[in-house]
């Protein structure tokens, strides 16, 4: 038992060749399993009556929507329920909700200019390019794209026809800007504003580390975005999504309408156990203000701006009640960083098999925490949270400890 704890605490068990195989491994069978889903299915519709992308429908619906000049039936649950159904030719398709601020129905609105079979690949394989050169310039090695594509998290977001792409790609590409080109990473995390919820730390990291420049370009990039989505659409349409806002809270959030193991937040975790909404966002408050005060402390600190970007990737997901399973791809971006903190500097104990552990959750977290109701997926990311905020002291007492033998 100790030479296995002795391998779990040193990372000596994940060489280089063995990530390559378990990297190659996963990823044939995720698209033979791709491969056999899509030739099974009939049409766009696949075994189980589900449209292909399953999500990506409400998308495209709405993009319909905008082409026939409804955009803000979008926000109606019926009518963008009766707009996915004409989709698929009148088949009767399960309701997929657009949750989406108005700004985001230029690309539904893209994306349904063709049919959708294409619409989807033209979706998954453009914001998937994305991410993997955010990836590959986040760590620049030669395994970096075999891992980043092999990552399980891409594969259900794949299965979800969903944006986890897009929103790792912003971040990623944000906090690979920010000190070159601030005002480029300003304008990307103000396109992050797609999906708010995943915006919530992030001024607070830039305010703790004195970005100005970058949260003046975000801001003015939500205003414009505003301004854009209006002249186009129209105030009405913020009306249809302000009142929108109420089902997407109380049907998909409190009551779990997506189902509670798909959700991984702390949120989602108290809820399964059955402990009633207030006591559930007392929770989820209470561990994004944890993560919100370190998360502060650490940016204005002078640790590694690896650990930084790494931890605000992480802290995004564990501060929003309203995180599921595809978006976990944005966890690619602090397994990336990190790595590449470690590579520089050496790993400490337990730290590889910290990130293995991170890499491998998205395919688990959801059987698990509908099989034995564990938030394999919340506590995984918590424990990785843990680990760079350690990691970011760690280093700091050694900074300390180097200056004082220096001048001694």
């Amino acid at each position: 038992m100790s030479g296995i704890r002795q391998q779990i605490e040193s990372g000596v068990w994940l060489t280089a060749e063995r990530i390559r195989i378990y990297c190659v491994i996963v990823l044939a069978m995720a698209v033979l399993a791709i491969a056999v889903w899509v030739a099974l299915a009939d049409g766009a519709i696949d075994r189980n009556g589900k449209p292909l992308g399953t999500d990506f429908s409400n998308v495209y619906a709405a993009g319909t929507l905008v082409w026939q000049g409804k955009a803000a039936d979008a926000y109606d649950p019926p009518l963008q329920h009766a707009a996915e159904i004409a989709v698929f030719g009148g088949r009767d398709v399960p309701f997929y909700g657009w949750h989406y601020p108005p700004f985001f129905l230029v690309i539904a609105a893209l994306v349904a200019a063709v049919p959708y079979l294409w619409g989807l690949a033209l979706w998954q394989i453009a914001s998937f390019i994305a991410y993997c050169a955010a990836m590959r310039a986040i760590l620049p090695r030669h395994e970096t794209l075999l891992v980043a594509s092999a990552f399980p998290a891409v594969f259900v977001n794949i299965g979800h026809g969903h944006n986890g792409f897009l929103t790792t790609a912003l971040l990623g590409g944000a906090l690979l800007q920010l000190h070159r080109h601030p005002w480029i990473a300003g304008v990307l995390i103000g396109l992050i504003a797609y999906k708010p919820q995943f915006g919530v730390l992030i001024p607070l990291a830039l305010m703790a580390d004195g970005r100005w420049r970058t949260i003046a370009a975000a801001a003015i990039t939500v205003i414009a975005l505003t301004a854009v989505s209006t002249m186009m659409f129209g105030t009405g349409i913020w009306h249809a999504f302000t009142a929108s806002t109420a089902f997407t809270r109380d049907v998909v959030l409190e009551q779990g309408g997506t189902g509670w193991p798909k959700i991984q937040s702390i949120f989602s975790a108290v809820r399964m156990w059955g402990a009633d909404v207030s006591f559930a966002y007392v929770a989820q408050g209470l561990l994004a203000l944890c993560v919100a005060l370190s998360l502060i402390w650490l940016w204005r600190s002078n640790s590694a701006f690896a650990l930084k970007a790494s931890a605000l990737a992480i802290g995004s997901l564990l501060a929003t009640p309203y995180v599921l399973d595809y978006d976990l791809v944005v966890l690619a971006i602090a397994i990336a960083w990190f790595a590449r903190h470690g590579l520089a500097h050496g790993f400490r104990n337990g730290e590889i098999s910290v990130l293995a552990v991170a890499w491998l959750m998205p395919l688990l977290a959801r059987s698990v925490a509908g099989t034995v109701h564990l938030p394999f997926g919340l506590l995984t990311m918590i424990a990785f949270y843990a680990v760079v905020i350690r990691r970011a002291v760690l280093d700091r007492q050694a900074s300390r400890h180097h200056d004082v033998l220096a001048v001694a």
